[in-house]
Protein backbone atom coordinates (compact mmCIF):
# COMPACT_ATOMS: atom_id res chain seq x y z
CA UNK A 1 0.00 0.00 0.00
CA UNK A 2 1.35 3.54 -0.84
CA UNK A 3 0.21 6.72 -0.23
CA UNK A 4 -0.87 8.77 -3.14
CA UNK A 5 -1.16 13.12 -2.56
CA UNK A 6 -4.38 15.04 -4.01
CA UNK A 7 -1.77 17.59 -5.62
CA UNK A 8 -3.21 21.70 -4.92
CA UNK A 9 -1.13 22.45 -8.06
CA UNK A 10 1.02 21.38 -11.17
CA UNK A 11 4.61 20.21 -9.68
CA UNK A 12 7.36 19.10 -11.87
CA UNK A 13 9.58 17.77 -8.54
CA UNK A 14 7.12 14.59 -7.79
CA UNK A 15 6.72 12.02 -9.21
CA UNK A 16 2.72 10.81 -9.92
CA UNK A 17 0.83 8.02 -9.73
CA UNK A 18 -2.13 7.13 -12.13
CA UNK A 19 -4.83 6.14 -10.65
CA UNK A 20 -6.37 3.18 -11.20
CA UNK A 21 -9.75 1.22 -10.39
CA UNK A 22 -11.53 1.46 -6.54
CA UNK A 23 -11.58 -0.97 -4.15
CA UNK A 24 -13.12 0.46 -0.89
CA UNK A 25 -11.21 2.87 0.15
CA UNK A 26 -8.07 2.28 -1.68
CA UNK A 27 -7.76 2.31 -5.58
CA UNK A 28 -5.57 0.05 -8.07
CA UNK A 29 -2.13 1.49 -9.16
CA UNK A 30 -2.41 2.11 -12.95
CA UNK A 31 1.02 3.72 -13.34
CA UNK A 32 3.71 5.02 -11.67
CA UNK A 33 4.28 8.10 -13.86
CA UNK A 34 8.49 9.84 -13.85
CA UNK A 35 8.51 13.49 -12.36
CA UNK A 36 6.97 15.29 -15.81
CA UNK A 37 7.56 18.87 -17.03
CA UNK A 38 5.28 21.92 -16.58
CA UNK A 39 3.22 20.83 -19.22
CA UNK A 40 2.28 17.01 -18.75
CA UNK A 41 2.35 18.54 -14.58
CA UNK A 42 -0.55 20.89 -15.49
CA UNK A 43 -2.44 18.24 -17.27
CA UNK A 44 -2.10 15.76 -14.49
CA UNK A 45 -3.51 17.88 -12.24
CA UNK A 46 -6.36 19.37 -14.28
CA UNK A 47 -7.41 15.84 -15.15
CA UNK A 48 -8.09 14.37 -11.68
CA UNK A 49 -6.63 11.13 -12.89
CA UNK A 50 -3.20 11.51 -10.79
CA UNK A 51 -1.70 12.12 -7.31
CA UNK A 52 1.69 12.92 -6.43
CA UNK A 53 3.79 9.91 -5.41
CA UNK A 54 4.91 10.75 -1.55
CA UNK A 55 7.02 7.18 -1.53
CA UNK A 56 5.41 6.68 1.76
CA UNK A 57 4.29 2.89 2.15
CA UNK A 58 2.63 0.22 4.23
CA UNK A 59 3.58 -3.18 3.91
CA UNK A 60 5.13 -6.06 5.65
CA UNK A 61 8.61 -6.60 5.52
CA UNK A 62 7.97 -10.10 4.60
CA UNK A 63 6.05 -9.19 2.31
CA UNK A 64 7.64 -6.51 0.61
CA UNK A 65 11.32 -9.20 0.97
CA UNK A 66 9.06 -11.94 -0.73
CA UNK A 67 8.08 -9.86 -3.88
CA UNK A 68 11.42 -8.52 -4.04
CA UNK A 69 13.12 -11.95 -4.21
CA UNK A 70 10.50 -12.89 -6.70
CA UNK A 71 10.59 -10.03 -9.20
CA UNK A 72 14.38 -9.03 -8.72
CA UNK A 73 16.29 -12.51 -7.15
CA UNK A 74 19.51 -10.48 -7.79
CA UNK A 75 18.57 -7.46 -5.79
CA UNK A 76 17.85 -9.70 -2.96
CA UNK A 77 20.63 -12.27 -3.09
CA UNK A 78 22.62 -9.60 -2.71
CA UNK A 79 20.93 -7.41 -0.14
CA UNK A 80 20.97 -10.85 2.05
CA UNK A 81 24.38 -11.79 1.77
CA UNK A 82 25.44 -7.79 2.68
CA UNK A 83 23.42 -8.58 6.13
CA UNK A 84 24.38 -12.04 6.68
CA UNK A 85 28.13 -11.07 6.08
CA UNK A 86 27.69 -7.58 8.22
CA UNK A 87 30.04 -6.53 10.96
CA UNK A 88 28.96 -5.26 14.60
CA UNK A 89 30.56 -2.48 16.50
CA UNK A 90 29.12 -0.97 18.98
CA UNK A 91 25.35 0.29 18.04
CA UNK A 92 26.37 -0.38 14.18
CA UNK A 93 25.61 -2.57 11.79
CA UNK A 94 28.01 -1.87 9.09
CA UNK A 95 27.00 -4.16 5.98
CA UNK A 96 29.51 -6.14 3.88
CA UNK A 97 31.17 -3.58 1.61
CA UNK A 98 31.91 -6.12 -1.25
CA UNK A 99 28.37 -7.59 -1.62
CA UNK A 100 26.34 -4.41 -1.10
CA UNK A 101 28.10 -3.19 -3.83
CA UNK A 102 27.11 -5.90 -5.81
CA UNK A 103 23.66 -4.67 -4.95
CA UNK A 104 22.38 -2.66 -8.45
CA UNK A 105 21.42 1.13 -7.28
CA UNK A 106 17.26 0.89 -7.74
CA UNK A 107 14.46 2.33 -5.67
CA UNK A 108 11.62 0.41 -4.11
CA UNK A 109 9.67 1.72 -6.72
CA UNK A 110 11.35 0.66 -9.74
CA UNK A 111 12.25 -2.34 -8.13
CA UNK A 112 8.92 -3.60 -6.51
CA UNK A 113 5.74 -0.91 -6.81
CA UNK A 114 6.38 -0.72 -10.51
CA UNK A 115 6.14 -4.14 -11.42
CA UNK A 116 4.39 -5.75 -8.59
CA UNK A 117 0.56 -6.68 -9.12
CA UNK A 118 -0.23 -6.15 -5.54
CA UNK A 119 -0.29 -2.18 -5.34
CA UNK A 120 -2.50 -0.19 -4.64
CA UNK A 121 -3.22 3.27 -3.32
CA UNK A 122 -4.93 5.13 -0.84
CA UNK A 123 -5.89 9.44 -1.84
CA UNK A 124 -3.73 11.21 1.33
CA UNK A 125 -5.42 15.06 1.43
CA UNK A 126 -3.70 16.18 4.68
CA UNK A 127 -2.00 19.20 3.76
CA UNK A 128 1.50 17.27 3.17
CA UNK A 129 4.66 17.74 1.78
CA UNK A 130 8.12 16.21 1.55
CA UNK A 131 10.19 19.36 1.85
CA UNK A 132 12.11 17.49 -0.33
CA UNK A 133 13.75 20.82 -2.22
CA UNK A 134 14.47 24.70 -1.46
CA UNK A 135 11.18 26.01 -3.14
CA UNK A 136 8.91 23.53 -0.48
CA UNK A 137 11.65 24.49 2.22
CA UNK A 138 10.79 28.04 1.65
CA UNK A 139 7.01 27.52 1.30
CA UNK A 140 7.37 25.59 4.89
CA UNK A 141 9.06 28.52 6.96
CA UNK A 142 7.39 31.77 7.69
CA UNK A 143 8.87 34.75 5.65
CA UNK A 144 9.15 38.08 6.84
CA UNK A 145 6.92 41.37 4.88
CA UNK A 146 8.28 40.91 1.14
CA UNK A 147 7.92 37.03 1.44
CA UNK A 148 11.52 36.59 2.04
CA UNK A 149 12.48 33.39 4.43
CA UNK A 150 16.06 34.42 5.77
CA UNK A 151 18.31 32.05 7.87
CA UNK A 152 21.77 32.98 9.42
CA UNK A 153 23.57 36.17 8.61
CA UNK A 154 21.73 37.58 5.83
CA UNK A 155 21.74 41.42 4.41
CA UNK A 156 18.35 41.99 1.55
CA UNK A 157 17.37 44.99 -0.36
CA UNK A 158 14.75 45.51 -2.29
CA UNK A 159 14.59 41.87 -2.52
CA UNK A 160 11.37 39.72 -2.17
CA UNK A 161 9.81 36.42 -2.59
CA UNK A 162 13.34 34.48 -1.76
CA UNK A 163 15.11 31.86 0.18
CA UNK A 164 18.32 33.37 1.86
CA UNK A 165 20.39 30.62 3.79
CA UNK A 166 23.91 31.21 5.44
CA UNK A 167 25.17 29.11 7.76
CA UNK A 168 29.13 30.54 7.68
CA UNK A 169 29.53 34.25 5.96
CA UNK A 170 27.36 37.15 5.19
CA UNK A 171 24.90 36.49 2.63
CA UNK A 172 23.94 40.13 1.14
CA UNK A 173 21.46 40.07 -1.80
CA UNK A 174 20.10 42.76 -3.75
CA UNK A 175 17.45 43.21 -6.56
CA UNK A 176 16.45 39.33 -6.04
CA UNK A 177 13.10 37.99 -6.62
CA UNK A 178 12.18 34.60 -6.63
CA UNK A 179 15.93 33.19 -5.91
CA UNK A 180 17.26 30.79 -3.53
CA UNK A 181 20.76 31.48 -2.48
CA UNK A 182 22.17 28.54 -0.10
CA UNK A 183 25.76 29.39 1.58
CA UNK A 184 27.16 26.51 3.36
CA UNK A 185 31.03 25.45 4.05
CA UNK A 186 31.33 23.58 1.20
CA UNK A 187 29.90 26.30 -1.69
CA UNK A 188 27.34 28.89 -2.13
CA UNK A 189 24.28 27.88 -4.95
CA UNK A 190 22.00 30.82 -6.35
CA UNK A 191 19.17 29.57 -8.65
CA UNK A 192 15.78 31.06 -9.68
CA UNK A 193 13.08 29.31 -7.19
CA UNK A 194 11.74 27.46 -10.68
CA UNK A 195 15.01 25.95 -11.33
CA UNK A 196 16.38 24.51 -8.48
CA UNK A 197 15.59 21.00 -9.55
CA UNK A 198 17.75 21.48 -12.17
CA UNK A 199 20.68 21.63 -9.13
CA UNK A 200 21.14 17.89 -9.94
CA UNK A 201 22.58 18.95 -13.34
CA UNK A 202 25.21 20.96 -11.49
CA UNK A 203 26.25 17.77 -9.35
CA UNK A 204 26.68 15.64 -12.20
CA UNK A 205 28.96 18.12 -13.95
CA UNK A 206 31.12 18.21 -10.88
CA UNK A 207 31.56 14.20 -10.89
CA UNK A 208 32.43 14.36 -14.48
CA UNK A 209 34.54 16.50 -14.00
CA UNK A 210 36.04 14.32 -10.66
CA UNK A 211 35.82 17.59 -8.21
CA UNK A 212 35.67 16.33 -4.63
CA UNK A 213 32.09 18.35 -3.37
CA UNK A 214 29.96 15.81 -4.33
CA UNK A 215 31.49 13.15 -2.14
CA UNK A 216 32.98 15.20 0.63
CA UNK A 217 32.07 18.08 2.86
CA UNK A 218 34.23 20.23 4.48
CA UNK A 219 33.43 19.11 7.86
CA UNK A 220 33.53 15.48 8.35
CA UNK A 221 31.72 13.40 11.49
CA UNK A 222 33.92 11.00 13.60
CA UNK A 223 32.55 8.63 16.20
CA UNK A 224 35.17 11.05 18.60
CA UNK A 225 33.67 14.23 17.05
CA UNK A 226 34.54 15.71 14.13
CA UNK A 227 37.11 17.99 11.93
CA UNK A 228 36.42 20.95 9.41
CA UNK A 229 39.13 21.42 7.09
CA UNK A 230 39.82 25.27 7.21
CA UNK A 231 42.47 25.15 4.30
CA UNK A 232 44.76 23.86 1.96
CA UNK A 233 47.44 23.84 -0.54
CA UNK A 234 50.99 22.43 -1.74
CA UNK A 235 52.45 20.23 0.80
CA UNK A 236 50.00 21.74 3.93
CA UNK A 237 46.21 21.32 5.03
CA UNK A 238 44.69 23.02 8.43
CA UNK A 239 42.20 21.51 10.23
CA UNK A 240 39.88 22.11 13.36
CA UNK A 241 39.26 19.33 15.50
CA UNK A 242 36.36 18.95 18.15
CA UNK A 243 36.45 15.87 20.22
CA UNK A 244 33.74 15.12 21.97
CA UNK A 245 34.25 14.74 26.17
CA UNK A 246 35.23 11.68 27.25
CA UNK A 247 36.54 11.05 23.85
CA UNK A 248 39.61 9.68 22.13
CA UNK A 249 41.03 9.35 18.69
CA UNK A 250 42.74 6.31 17.45
CA UNK A 251 46.04 5.50 18.36
CA UNK A 252 47.83 5.93 14.70
CA UNK A 253 51.00 6.60 12.92
CA UNK A 254 51.70 8.32 9.33
CA UNK A 255 53.81 7.70 7.25
CA UNK A 256 53.96 10.67 4.64
CA UNK A 257 52.89 14.07 7.12
CA UNK A 258 53.87 15.57 10.28
CA UNK A 259 51.12 17.58 12.55
CA UNK A 260 51.54 20.52 14.66
CA UNK A 261 48.52 20.58 17.17
CA UNK A 262 47.66 24.23 18.88
CA UNK A 263 44.83 23.57 21.59
CA UNK A 264 42.44 26.56 21.24
CA UNK A 265 40.23 25.14 23.77
CA UNK A 266 40.05 22.66 26.83
CA UNK A 267 42.54 20.18 27.49
CA UNK A 268 43.70 17.79 26.07
CA UNK A 269 45.90 14.39 26.89
CA UNK A 270 48.88 13.56 24.06
CA UNK A 271 50.24 10.31 23.63
CA UNK A 272 53.29 10.84 21.52
CA UNK A 273 55.35 7.04 21.30
CA UNK A 274 56.33 6.81 24.67
CA UNK A 275 55.20 9.83 25.98
CA UNK A 276 51.65 11.27 27.84
CA UNK A 277 51.36 14.70 29.02
CA UNK A 278 48.64 17.15 28.77
CA UNK A 279 48.91 20.56 26.55
CA UNK A 280 46.17 23.45 27.90
CA UNK A 281 44.71 26.41 26.02
CA UNK A 282 47.30 27.95 24.29
CA UNK A 283 49.77 25.21 23.93
CA UNK A 284 51.28 23.56 21.32
CA UNK A 285 53.12 20.06 20.39
CA UNK A 286 54.68 18.47 16.86
CA UNK A 287 54.21 15.06 15.95
CA UNK A 288 57.42 13.72 13.44
CA UNK A 289 56.40 11.86 10.54
CA UNK A 290 56.28 8.38 11.65
CA UNK A 291 55.18 8.69 15.38
CA UNK A 292 52.31 7.13 17.28
CA UNK A 293 49.96 9.33 18.52
CA UNK A 294 46.91 9.98 19.62
CA UNK A 295 44.66 12.63 21.44
CA UNK A 296 42.14 12.15 24.32
CA UNK A 297 39.77 14.73 26.02
CA UNK A 298 39.53 14.19 29.01
CA UNK A 299 37.59 16.99 30.37
CA UNK A 300 33.84 17.69 30.43
CA UNK A 301 33.52 19.89 27.66
CA UNK A 302 34.41 20.16 23.81
CA UNK A 303 38.09 19.68 23.07
CA UNK A 304 39.21 21.75 20.18
CA UNK A 305 42.71 21.84 18.19
CA UNK A 306 44.26 23.09 15.37
CA UNK A 307 46.10 20.89 13.29
CA UNK A 308 48.68 21.75 10.85
CA UNK A 309 49.79 19.03 8.53
CA UNK A 310 52.66 19.24 6.25
CA UNK A 311 53.92 16.63 4.27
CA UNK A 312 54.15 15.33 0.48
CA UNK A 313 50.99 13.37 0.58
CA UNK A 314 48.12 14.05 3.31
CA UNK A 315 45.15 12.05 2.28
CA UNK A 316 43.16 10.19 4.78
CA UNK A 317 44.39 7.19 3.81
CA UNK A 318 47.54 7.98 5.27
CA UNK A 319 45.99 6.47 8.28
CA UNK A 320 47.40 3.46 10.44
CA UNK A 321 45.46 2.42 13.01
CA UNK A 322 47.12 0.20 15.82
CA UNK A 323 44.16 0.72 18.68
CA UNK A 324 40.80 1.55 18.34
CA UNK A 325 38.03 2.15 20.62
CA UNK A 326 35.02 2.41 17.48
CA UNK A 327 36.22 -1.03 16.53
CA UNK A 328 37.63 0.99 13.28
CA UNK A 329 41.29 -0.58 13.12
CA UNK A 330 42.72 -0.89 9.44
CA UNK A 331 40.21 1.32 7.88
CA UNK A 332 40.26 5.07 7.39
CA UNK A 333 36.24 6.32 8.57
Amino acid sequence: MTFGIVPTRPETGYGYIRKGLASGPALEVAAFVEKPDAAKAAHFVASGDYLWNSGMFLLLARGYLEELLRLDAPMHEACERAWTAAAHDLDFVRLDKAAFEGCRADSIDYAVMEKTNRAAVVPLDAGWSDVGSFASLQDALPGDAAGNVTRGDVLTEDTKDSLLFSTERLVAAVGLEGHVVIETKDAVMVAPRARVQDVKRLVERMRQAGRSEPGLHREVFRPWGSYDSIDAGPRFQVKRLTIKPGAKLSLQRHRHRAEHWVVVKGTARITRNQEIFTLGENESTYIPVGAVHRIENPGTEPLQIIEVQSGGYLGEDDIERLEDNYGRRGRTD
